[in-house]
């Protein structure tokens, strides 16, 4: 596996080398991306994120980003995809809003095209959310939850 040479990664960032890491993705801030994940061309990673290993982030999905929240004031704040998890096309999964706060996505989720999961949501493990679902900030989604 490999980072595309037109990539650009922060020297801040973690890549396992087992990650592959596509053409025009930009990483930026202390981004972790684990062993065997998969991130496609023109996605955009940013924050203190954390994906776990043998994920898939595909083109256009924005993950780690500033929250939609007027009291957000730019403190720490963090975005975490538990292992195995999918998030399609056009997805974004914003970091949580209070300092220390976090957005959880669990383990073998799969966020389909254009979903967007909101500051500090909590989504269980093998959760499935369709094309274009939304949740708005501090919603929680119990371990097997079709949306």
């Amino acid at each position: 596996m490999a980072v595309h040479p037109t990539a650009i990664v922060s020297e801040e960032s973690r890549i396992d080398p087992t990650a592959d890491i596509g053409p025009f993705v930009v990483i930026e801030g202390c981004v972790s991306v684990g062993a065997g994940t998969r991130v496609y061309p023109h996605v955009y990673l940013t924050g203190w994120t954390e994906i776990g290993e043998v994920c898939e982030i595909h083109p256009g999905a924005v993950v780690g980003h500033l929250p939609q929240d007027l009291a957000y004031k730019g403190e720490e704040t963090y975005c975490r995809i538990g292992d195995g998890t999918v998030v399609r096309e056009g997805a974004s999964i914003h970091r949580g809003t209070a300092p220390g706060s976090a957005t959880v996505v669990g383990k073998s989720c799969m966020i389909m095209v254009n979903a967007h999961v909101g500051h500090n949501c909590q989504v269980g493990d093998d959760v499935k959310m369709t094309n274009g679902s939304l949740l708005a900030g501090h919603v929680r989604v119990d371990d097997g939850v079709f949306i």
